[in-house]
């Protein structure tokens, strides 16, 4: 059989049917990875390829935002935070897995990630009456793994090195002592991947050893965790921690993206967590300490406790682009999967059968298997070349002629001494035989006295073409192969008549969210109060004005005269939000513009329209079929510190919003079955109201006679520097009331025309509408008397109660004019100096449904409300501080 015929593109289509991902190969390399082009780069083991775009996007991501440090509380460092933890989850979508289930800890690489969870375990010595633990892991392991023993062997562990086929070998149907409880912790640890030869081993070994069925477990009494070293599974492979769940899992994100490199995680089972060690303690990782005793509290996330000081969060905001741009190009990892590991079958087929001419073989391949399945084996093939009389070809010649050819491949023994010793033969006493001879790791002494010291590899990426593969065995032929050459003809055929399934494998992305919470009955306290209020003594006091409803957060108001009270809120209220290109809420305190966008709520035609100055009007359906239509993938974000699951609204409404705020995002609303319930109160009582997208409560309320009174502050404050800006044409020294606190100044008249003008920007349109606006409440009262409203415990509006929460804390965005998107510091300054620094407006509201009920009936404007105080006004209700936007 003719060489040049069997290395052709029809061959491996005969071979393998899984290719690319929709596009043209050809063209995806050229667009995103133009820097390799004439160059054969099979080094995807070591570390993948980052595309062009995933750089583009994230270079204009650090352009637009600021990103501050998320240790601090102000707005760029919010963005921050907002933004790992997405990250955090978007990891744990990666491995199909929650945050109820596992945690992220950032570190700066698997060996990093390794390296904690040795450090943290809560290995024990051996005693007259207990046994020690033990750590075990597979030969077949990467030295990082195996160097965890340098810090067990000084604290009285046992180390026990465990041969692949021992673990099933040796395994017994019952473990030994089933009735003896020991918590003695123990830990095994084995790769998913092994680097050195591609090798899968089953996941299934994660409970095998945990419930003690598998050797080592089954011999020794005890609790067994697994750490799972993902670091080479990775690059090319899904792994679902729902069917192995790993007490630990490291990883390095270079190996999965290419970029950003220096940066990895541990993920860490929540069972797990808790008893894990810390003794240091850095920066960001106590919720308190002295320093004048040994006092010390450590955080309570397992992350924050592990994560020393500041986090490399920009490296971290990369990762988002990582994941997106991944799957923008590949669809899933099953895909990557199947593409790679059709390419490094092909090799391996090819390879294994390249003959001299003497018929004697090329290559002595290091293989457990003969490349059948994608789950028993990775897209790595480690080798060495031989000539015609069957010597070994040291791999520092091999890798010496690739480089002349542009092509790139790894030599050594991989940091796997294990798997190397097995695959090539070398015993111990071989090895130190190589150490005396002065071969250590890393260098070019590739044959001691004509033995190999480690070999080739060749491993695929995600970007991998058959051109790559097709150069690399016709650089094998030309360079390392007495002519003619030939192929087994024989072997070639057994090869492919063994075959590789090669069904079909899609895997949709699809987020996962954990059990959402269960619909409370309505308590007894949440009942009493009301049949107090006697609405025949209070009529005609206060009325209901106005009706506000936010479908989207943080965009513009959509007022009502007459609507619907759902279980959740007003129907549709702040259903959907924005989120940017990295999948954080965008609030008005991060993209003033969002205040002009104007959704509008069309119940007849079902349809939520999203309206703009200059933008044509685009619509998006109110009702959707989650897991129906693929239009609509389901995704998770975070509301005031709450997961909530949510649906993206489509890539219509994303370009839509995206060319209005001139930055990538897109529209996502609360998905229809997921509930989110109120955070528990001081006193730790759960309230069970439903919530939307809000922050705090389902209902936001203000009393017209409180947003007079700020007004005429305002006014007043207005009056007053204008009067004594007038008066100070010369230097004089005085007490005056500027801005908001009395200060001491020398006073000319270029300053105070600058208060006054400064005042006046902040003063000219705030009339009364306007600051009504700002504090965008769902329901405006006409009260009786400013601030009554902070005193009343229920309210009847209409025939519909509801209960008040608490009052609704101020930020900085009630300083936005909803009209026209520009930022003032009133009315907040005038709020905090009449209510000497306490920045609350408004109160919250809630309401219960009957057990089985949609919605509670209609508000509508006009209607007639009845309130019943507290027994002490002065005892305020308590909120926990969050902002309604």
């Amino acid at each position: 059989m003719e060489f040049h015929k069997v290395n052709s593109f029809e061959t491996f289509r005969e071979v393998w049917s899984h290719y690319g991902y929709g596009e043209n190969l050809v063209d995806l390399r050229q667009r995103e990875f133009a820097r390799i082009k004439d160059t054969v780069y099979l080094d995807h083991a070591a570390t993948t390829l980052y595309p062009q775009s995933l750089v583009t996007d994230y270079c204009q991501d650090m352009s637009r935002n600021l990103y501050g440090n998320p240790h601090s509380h102000n707005p760029s460092s919010r963005l921050t935070h907002d933004t790992v933890e997405r990250v955090r989850y978007r990891i744990l979508q990666h491995f199909n897995t929650t945050p109820e289930d596992y945690s992220v800890i950032f570190t700066s690489g698997c060996t990093a990630a390794l390296k904690l969870a040795a450090e943290g375990f809560p290995w024990r010595p051996q005693t007259e009456s207990e046994a020690g633990s033990h750590f075990c892991y597979l030969t077949d392991n990467h030295t990082s793994v195996v160097g965890i023993r340098g810090l067990t062997s000084d604290w009285g562990v046992v180390i026990l090195p465990v041969y692949p086929q021992e673990v099933e070998n040796r395994a017994k149907d019952k473990t030994r002592g089933e009735n003896v409880v020991c918590q003695t912790p123990h830990l095994f640890c084995y790769p998913a991947q092994s680097n050195f030869s591609g090798r899968k081993y089953p996941l299934s070994y994660v409970k095998g050893i945990q419930s003690r069925h598998l050797y080592p477990a089954c011999d020794h009494q005890g609790q067994w965790f697994v750490l799972l070293d993902a670091a080479s599974i990775v690059s090319c492979s899904p792994l679902n921690l729902q069917d192995c769940p790993a007490d630990f899992l490291p990883i390095s994100f270079y190996k999965i993206f290419g970029f950003p490199t220096g940066l990895g995680a541990l993920l860490v089972r929540n069972h797990a967590a808790d008893m894990l060690k810390k003794t240091y303690f850095g920066g960001g990782t106590a919720a308190a300490y002295l320093s004048g005793e040994d006092f010390y509290v450590q955080a309570a996330n397992v992350f924050d406790r592990f994560e020393d000081g500041t986090v490399s969060f920009l490296d971290i905001v990369a990762l988002n682009h990582s994941f997106e741009t991944l799957y923008r190009i590949t669809g899933c990892m099953r895909n990557i999967e199947q593409h790679t590991f059709g390419l490094a079958r092909y090799t391996y087929m090819l390879l294994s059968s390249l003959c001299h001419s003497n018929r004697s073989p090329v290559a002595q391949m290091y293989t457990q298997g003969q490349f059948e399945s994608p789950s028993t084996q990775g897209a790595i093939l480690n080798f060495n070349l031989m000539d015609s009389h069957g010597k070994i070809i040291g791999y520092s010649q091999v890798d010496r002629m690739a480089s002349l050819y542009n092509i790139h491949v790894r030599t050594g023994c991989f940091c796997n001494t294990g798997a190397c010793q097995s695959f090539l033969g070398i015993t111990n006493q071989q090895m130190r035989r190589n150490l005396q001879a002065g071969h250590v790791c890393g260098d070019t002494i590739d044959l001691v006295d004509g033995q190999p010291t480690g070999s080739v590899r060749v491993s695929f990426g995600y970007m991998s073409t058959f051109e790559d593969c097709q150069k690399f065995l016709s650089f094998v032929a030309e360079c390392f192969v007495e002519k003619p050459v030939t192929v087994d003809q024989a072997r070639l055929e057994r090869l492919i008549a063994a075959g590789a399934s090669n069904e079909e494998t899609t895997v949709n992305i699809t987020e996962v969210t954990h059990t959402a919470q269960e619909k409370k009955q309505i308590t007894e306290s949440s009942q009493s109060g009301f049949e107090s209020i006697l609405p025949d003594s209070q009529e005609g006091a206060y009325t209901l004005t106005n009706i506000y409803i936010y479908p989207i957060k943080s965009c513009g108001a959509f007022e009502v005269h007459n609507w619907p009270v759902g279980r959740l809120g007003l129907l549709y209220d702040r259903g959907w939000m924005v989120v940017n290109g990295n999948g954080v809420y965008l609030s008005q305190k991060r993209e003033l513009r969002l205040c002009l966008i104007r959704p509008q709520v069309h119940l007849s035609s079902k349809e939520l329209l999203l309206q703009a100055s200059g933008m044509d009007t685009i619509s998006v359906p109110l009702e959707i079929r989650t897991g129906i239509d693929a239009r609509y993938p389901v995704c998770q974000s975070k509301v005031c510190g709450d997961r909530v699951k949510t649906v993206d609204c489509g890539d219509e409404a994303a370009s839509w919003l995206s060319e209005f705020l001139g930055q990538p995002c897109r529209l996502i609303r609360q998905s229809p079955d997921f509930t989110r319930g109120m955070k528990k109160t001081s006193d730790g009582a759960i309230t069970s109201p439903l919530l939307s997208l809000v922050n705090e409560a389902q209902y936001l309320m203000i009393n017209r006679a409180s947003v007079e009174l700020i007004h005429k502050v305002m006014s007043s404050r207005f009056e007053h520097i204008t009067r004594y800006s007038k008066k100070c044409a010369v230097k004089a020294t005085g007490m005056y009331q500027c801005l908001y606190i009395y200060i001491t100044l020398e006073c000319n008249e270029i300053t105070c025309n600058f208060h006054h003008s400064f005042l006046r920007r902040d003063n000219s349109k705030l009339d009364f509408e306007n600051i009504i606006s700002r504090f965008r409440a769902n329901f405006v009262i006409a009260g009786v008397e400013p601030f009554e409203e902070d005193g009343w415990s229920h309210l009847i509006i209409g025939n519909i109660r509801f209960m008040v929460k608490g009052p609704c804390v101020r930020c900085q965005m009630v300083g936005i004019d909803q009209d026209t998107g520009s930022k003032t510091k009133e009315p907040l300054m005038s709020l905090s100096i009449h209510r000497r620094g306490k920045v609350t407006f408004g109160v919250y509201l809630t309401h219960h449904l009957p057990e089985g009920s949609t919605t509670a009936g209609v508000l509508c404007t006009g209607a007639p409300c009845f309130v019943k105080c507290t027994a002490n006004t002065g005892d305020l209700p308590k909120t926990s501080g969050g902002f309604l936007t």
